[in-house]
């Protein structure tokens, strides 16, 4: 049996992808089968609707699986503790380059003045974002939640919105190296989201072992990448026989330690 899923895994890896859109097909032993999705969490009109065939693929499934169901209106950023001013918690290049990117996006940045330094990378991500044209309820896992609730399938959450937050909450120095990051590769973080966006308007990308700009540092890719892939790979090897559809954020299904490689 084993010998018969490695083969089919390598002939399925040789036809290369089948599909308009970012996605990644793994059977498991056990006739476990899953469809992984590239998502983009916020997305333009354009991506509206999903494609005919993603969502009748999503009518065949026995459940949708997602990073956390984010269809709710509760906001995820309530009763988090504030913290002492930026100036105390930033040193001069820091605040230099944050002032930067609040400027270019018009906003100020004393709204951010007593902000988990996480939270922080957070809105000047999203705000990022929305200056490109994207909006939350036209990204794909709201638009496959939204689906998979009118035709009554299950939602299973691999981590949670509360987890997630958790997570932030817990990186060093309240995150500072995510804002480090966030403002170092400013212009980077809107080229990759504009070629992820391409992926979804134009073609996917035909490996998933592709090159993608590296816009983490080293410990911050093992932590908010790689250890949450491994721990997602649990997840998903302990559901029982069925037909999954997966929406991960699209950075977990290419380059190093890509949650695809790591289930087969």
């Amino acid at each position: 049996m084993d010998l018969f899923y490695r083969v089919k895994t390598f002939f399925a890896g040789l036809r290369g992808n089948r599909y308009s859109w970012p996605a990644v097909d793994v059977s498991l032993p056990g006739h476990r089968h899953f469809h992984l999705i590239g998502s983009i969490h916020m997305g333009s009109h354009d991506m509206a609707p999903l494609p005919a065939r993603l969502l009748k693929k999503l009518r065949n499934a026995d459940a949708l699986i997602v990073e956390a169901d984010v269809s709710g209106n509760d906001s995820p950023f309530s009763d988090l503790p504030t913290f002492a001013a930026l100036e105390d918690r930033l040193n001069e290049e820091q605040l230099r380059n944050l002032q930067k990117a609040t400027n270019e996006l018009g906003i100020s940045s004393s709204l951010f003045s007593t902000q988990p330094l996480w939270q922080i990378a957070m809105v000047l991500q999203a705000t990022q974002a929305q200056q490109l044209g994207l909006r939350p309820e036209y990204g794909i896992d709201y638009q496959l939640l939204k689906a998979a609730k009118e035709a009554k399938k299950p939602v299973i959450e691999l981590e949670g919105a509360a987890n997630q937050i958790a997570l932030l909450c817990e990186l060093p120095d309240n995150g500072l190296a995510l804002l480090d990051d966030t403002l170092t590769h400013w212009h980077t973080n809107a080229r990759l989201l504009q070629q992820m966006m391409s992926w979804w308007l134009k073609a996917p990308p035909q490996d998933n072992h592709l090159t993608l700009p590296n816009t983490f540092s080293q410990s911050l890719y093992d932590v908010l990448m790689l250890q949450r892939n491994l721990a997602w790979r649990d997840r998903l090897h302990a559901l029982p026989p069925g037909q999954y559809v997966v929406a991960v954020g699209a950075l977990h299904l290419y380059g190093e330690g890509n949650l695809p490689e790591l289930m087969r």
